[in-house]
């Protein structure tokens, strides 16, 4: 686990290393404050020697100040190589996430994936600038508090020993214990995030229903379970302040009344016995920074095993080692492919053999859940065949740089998604290159010009996240001029004009067949009248070619394309 994480601190590897050495510096500073108040006392104030004192009184001061500037440079370093280390951590997180097939975002939910880089990052990002200091500071001062006090007086400095296997036993058993609680915790915060990012997403629909009082009782469910389960670690992360406390007053009582011992005795001095006091509470403060970072590392440790499943995540989309770059034409052939979202799963699409011609347009139909999204996402290569070949150009798509073919298809997705930006920057996603003019006769092709010429600001018109502020034709205008632009060899668009009306929808057709004359076009749609003028048809039944050919022979041969055609007129007819 610690490899893939220490690897992101890269450029920070400086400052990591000299955080600790300065805080060592501070550490060695500190301690040799009380050896100095010892002299004071002994050779200074109990012999009259003021010059003594003034001399040894400056030095602690000019160290006293060193180990300021050391610490403070310490923290300065440390909070500079946490902060870089959580920035990588977020960046390659990110830039991993992006290489993800579909399949293996399958694996994630949204909110799981936001909480890891938000919340887990944090977390570990506290443990690293923890370890950078405390976790420095606390062992060097207790080895060196230690052997200081060992120095003084060997006997008592038994006492010490005794305690630190007593406390690293109770901390080793409140750490493990604490850990497989602090894993179920960020569980539920997947869950949490993932009830507010679906209620703020549909907020309206949410409204419209008056379910406001249902979200909220939803939410609190959510919100208890990650408090019984905080409450729950925390419970056990609970012992470790009386097992801290327990140890620390014990070592004091007995280095008193051990002390008072031999002071009476004569084996030790009164400025001794007070130097021996700074350094127990050394130790035990070294003790209890110990604990801290052990309550830390181990909230980290559970946050550090979902960071590193991330990086760690590989895609499942191999690319070929020599893939083509160029994608001849848009030719595409089904060889057989059957697909499935989950290996020895059903599949989701069986045995498909189809052949599209470049610059042919096909049409797909079929019933809810008849896997016609499916079946063109297998072009681009968003998921691959499980068994037989899709082909691209006469190549299988598996032998294709990503990028080169996926450059070359162009989807309009059912789900419409527009940025927040302007109308301008959501339409250079298709072309960042685009002048103004390619701009306007993509959008008129689109049917979308004259509505953005309307608008306040035109072209440069502020679309709202998730593009709230323009209805669903309007964004599915937008999201197929965008699609335009990129002037791709094929074009899939998936049931992309459902929210526009039947004129608008034959204007649109018309303009693809003039904007992109050469280009291989598939239409889904669940509209008759949008597939009927296609070159093919092909009718989807549950994962399977059900029937393919013209509209005028399906009409004859196929009962389910019949079927769909005769409702729809006479639902037609009937308006």
């Amino acid at each position: 686990m610690l490899k893939p994480l220490l690897a992101q601190v890269k450029e920070f590897k400086r400052s990591s290393i000299l955080a600790p050495v300065f805080m060592v510096l501070e550490v060695l500073m500190e301690l040799a404050i009380p050896l100095m108040m010892s002299s004071i006392i002994d050779d200074g104030v109990n012999r009259g020697d003021m010059g003594h004192v003034c001399r040894v009184g400056a030095l602690m001061a000019c160290m006293a100040l060193l180990s300021l500037s050391f610490g403070a440079a310490s923290g300065r370093l440390a909070a500079r190589a946490s902060s870089g280390f959580a920035r990588n951590l977020r960046r390659s997180m990110f830039a991993n996430i992006q290489t993800f097939a579909f399949s293996n975002l399958d694996k994630y939910s949204t909110s799981g994936l936001i909480t890891r880089m938000t919340t887990d990052v944090t977390n570990v990002q506290n443990a690293y600038q923890m370890i950078l200091r405390m976790c420095v500071r606390a062992p060097v001062m207790l080895i060196c508090a230690l052997f200081m006090a060992v120095s003084i007086n060997a006997r008592l400095s038994l006492i010490f020993l005794a305690a630190i296997p007593f406390l690293a036993l109770c901390l080793a058993l409140i750490t493990k214990n604490a850990h497989s609680a602090f894993l179920q915790v960020f569980r539920r915060y997947d869950d949490l995030n993932a009830s507010v990012q679906e209620n703020l997403g549909a907020i309206r629909v949410v409204k419209s229903y008056v379910r406001e009082s249902h979200e909220s009782d939803k939410f609190q469910q959510a919100c208890d379970q990650v408090y019984r389960l905080f409450v729950k670690a925390e419970r056990t992360l609970a012992f470790n302040a009386p097992v801290m406390q327990f140890t620390m007053y014990s070592c004091v009582l007995m280095l008193s009344w051990l002390g008072a011992k031999s002071i009476v005795a004569g084996s030790l001095t009164t400025g001794q016995l007070m130097s021996l006091f700074s350094y127990v509470m050394n130790i035990l403060m070294s003790l209890m920074m110990l604990s801290m970072v052990f309550v830390m590392i181990t909230m980290a440790r559970a946050s550090a095993d979902r960071i590193v499943e991330v990086l760690q995540e590989t895609p499942d989309l191999k690319e070929d080692s020599a893939p083509l770059t160029q994608v001849k034409d848009g030719s595409i052939r089904f060889d057989h492919a059957t697909m499935r979202y989950h290996a020895g799963g059903k599949p989701a699409l069986r045995d498909i053999s189809l052949t599209i011609a470049s610059g042919e347009t096909l049409g797909v139909i079929g019933g809810t859940g008849s896997s016609k999204s499916t079946l063109v996402q297998l072009i681009p290569r968003l998921y691959e065949a499980a068994e037989g070949q899709v082909l691209v150009g006469g190549q299988d798509v598996r032998r294709y740089d990503l990028q080169a073919l996926r450059s070359q298809v162009a989807m309009v997705l059912q789900k419409n998604t527009l940025f927040s930006g302007t109308i301008r920057e959501n339409l250079l996603w298709g072309n960042e290159r685009a002048s103004q003019q390619q701009i306007e006769e993509a959008c008129k092709a689109a049917q979308a010009h004259d509505f953005i010429q309307a608008m306040p600001q035109g072209y440069d018109t502020m679309i709202e996240q998730g593009g709230t502020n323009v209805s669903g034709g309007q964004k599915q205008r937008l999201c197929l001029a965008r699609a335009l632009l990129k002037n791709p060899k094929i074009l899939i668009l998936d049931d992309s004009t459902s929210a526009v009306d039947m004129r608008t929808d034959s204007l649109i057709r018309q303009g693809l067949a003039e904007s992109l004359p050469d280009a291989t076009k598939i239409v889904i749609a669940q509209r008759i009248s949008s597939v009927q003028h296609c070159d093919h048809i092909l009718v989807l039944n549950n994962g399977e070619a059900e029937a393919y050919g013209t509209h005028e022979q399906l009409l004859e041969e196929s009962p389910i394309y019949r079927e769909v055609y005769l409702s729809q007129q006479k639902g037609a007819d009937e308006q």
